[in-house]
């Protein structure tokens, strides 16, 4: 039986907010809870309303001279002046509830933990969400590039090394740290985001049908999240001009979570372009608790990143939700094409649109997928299994201070790239029939 833990969880994002890294902090959080550790999560002042962050203790940073209560993705100025207010929040926090260990996510609040770990001798994980030289050079506000491309990879040398271990999304990151940052990869560990599938059971298509005047037979193309550049949505409207063509009736729906009105324009004005201006539905500030019901209208969901050192969520959220998943290669972490997803060779706009136009015109095809996708998590990606291999990470640091990577076996996977061995074809060059499973731990 596990010990009951004291983790500081340092979010240096707004929380609980709607969008990728503060909800896999929100669902990890309230997943150890549920499990009897005491989580206080040092964050910033700003966060959306409406989502439960019921039995987790919140200590968030004050500024009387700066506020900011906008939710915004990239950086700010406030960001700068509420990473810095993170450090001695979080040695109070450490101090006065006697912490057993910190958890940070990302860079800003690692640094944080690394100078609070000096001042309380607190065991320290890093949790690596991507590499800031992929990230950096994709904000505007950021020049030259050159300089924040390489600026990034110092970061990405520099700040793992702080903390006593690192769990990263990804085996894509943790590869880049081992052998490119030169990291020891005895401390590397790939722990995914998860998902609760329970979640999306109770979806309702006709309320999104209802709200966007769409008849229930409509063809509908989901993206769910943030329109920032690096997610690629560019690729997916010049796809939706291709399929726009050849099935005129289907709609994309891109469902996101924050504001973004340069974005909304330049994406608008690249669909007129592409010849699919009417075939584009853009819905702003979709909260968490409307997710299942995009989804549930959803006929095939789309993940048109192309490079993503960590892991979509959303991708965890359409497999969970069970739906037919048409994905860029570089995005496709848990999917197998042919097996449980369609993967598109990346920036290849004709083979994402073919993807596409082949799940909307075969259900039977496109609910085989599906199913598979939601079985694919159970075990692997659920938030219950992922908390405990968290926790085991925890535990040994707190009383050995090292990994003893044997102990991980079958609470932790060595690797989180599927391994699928393929039977045979069923009926078709595309389905296939065959074992996935992930490599697990030498005992």
């Amino acid at each position: 039986m596990q010990r009951k833990l004291k983790i500081a969880m340092v979010a240096s994002c707004p929380f609980p907010a709607n969008h990728g890294t503060p909800g896999a902090i929100r669902e990890l959080s309230l997943f150890l809870h549920k499990q009897g550790h005491e989580v206080h999560v040092v964050t910033y002042p700003q966060y959306e309303e409406g989502l439960t962050t019921e039995g987790l203790i919140i200590h968030r940073v004050e500024s009387k001279r700066f506020k900011d209560d906008k939710i915004t993705i990239g950086p700010s100025k406030s960001r700068v002046v509420y990473d810095y207010l993170l450090i001695p929040k979080l040695i109070e926090v450490i101090r006065t509830h006697d912490i057993d260990i910190i958890h940070a996510h990302n860079y800003e609040a690692n640094i944080a933990g690394w100078v609070a770990k000096l001042f309380t001798k607190t065991p320290l994980v890093y949790n690596g969400i991507n590499s800031m030289a992929d990230e950096l050079p994709t904000y505007n506000v950021l020049k030259p590039k050159w300089f924040f491309r390489a600026f990034g990879k110092l970061l990405d040398y520099i700040v793992p090394r702080m903390g006593n271990a690192s769990m990263v999304l990804s085996d894509e990151l943790k590869g880049y740290l081992t052998e490119n940052m030169n990291i020891n990869s005895d401390k590397v560990f790939v722990i995914p985001p998860g998902v609760d599938p329970s979640l999306f059971s109770h979806g309702n298509r006709q309320v999104i049908f209802d709200k966007l005047s769409l008849s229930p037979d409509t063809p509908i193309i989901l993206y769910t999240g943030a329109i920032e550049g690096f997610q690629r949505i560019d690729l997916l409207m010049r796809a939706m001009g291709t399929v726009a063509k050849q099935m005129p009736e289907a709609k994309l729906l891109i469902a996101g979570n924050v504001k973004n009105d340069k974005a909304k324009t330049e994406l608008l004005k690249l669909a007129e372009e592409v010849g699919a201006h009417n075939n584009v539905i853009m819905v702003e500030n979709v909260s968490f608790p409307q997710l299942p019901d995009f989804l549930d209208a959803a006929t095939v969901t789309v993940s048109p990143r192309t490079s993503c050192p960590g892991y979509p969520i959303k991708l965890l959220n359409y497999m969970a939700a069970g739906k037919a998943i048409v994905s860029f290669a570089g995005s496709a972490k848990a999917l197998c094409h042919g097996y449980n997803g369609y993967v598109a060779k990346d920036e290849d706009t004709e083979d994402f649109a073919k993807g596409i136009l082949m799940l909307l015109k075969d259900p039977q095809l496109s609910a085989v997928l599906g199913q598979r996708a939601f079985e694919t998590i159970q075990g692997n990606f659920d938030w219950d299994a992922i908390a405990r291999g968290t926790v085991e990470i925890y535990a040994q640091l707190v009383d050995r201070g090292q990994i003893d990577t044997a102990r991980l076996r079958n609470v932790v996977k060595k690797s989180y790239i599927p391994e699928f061995v393929e039977v045979t074809s069923a009926g078709s060059s595309f389905l296939k029939e065959g074992v996935l499973t992930f490599p697990q731990y030498d005992q």
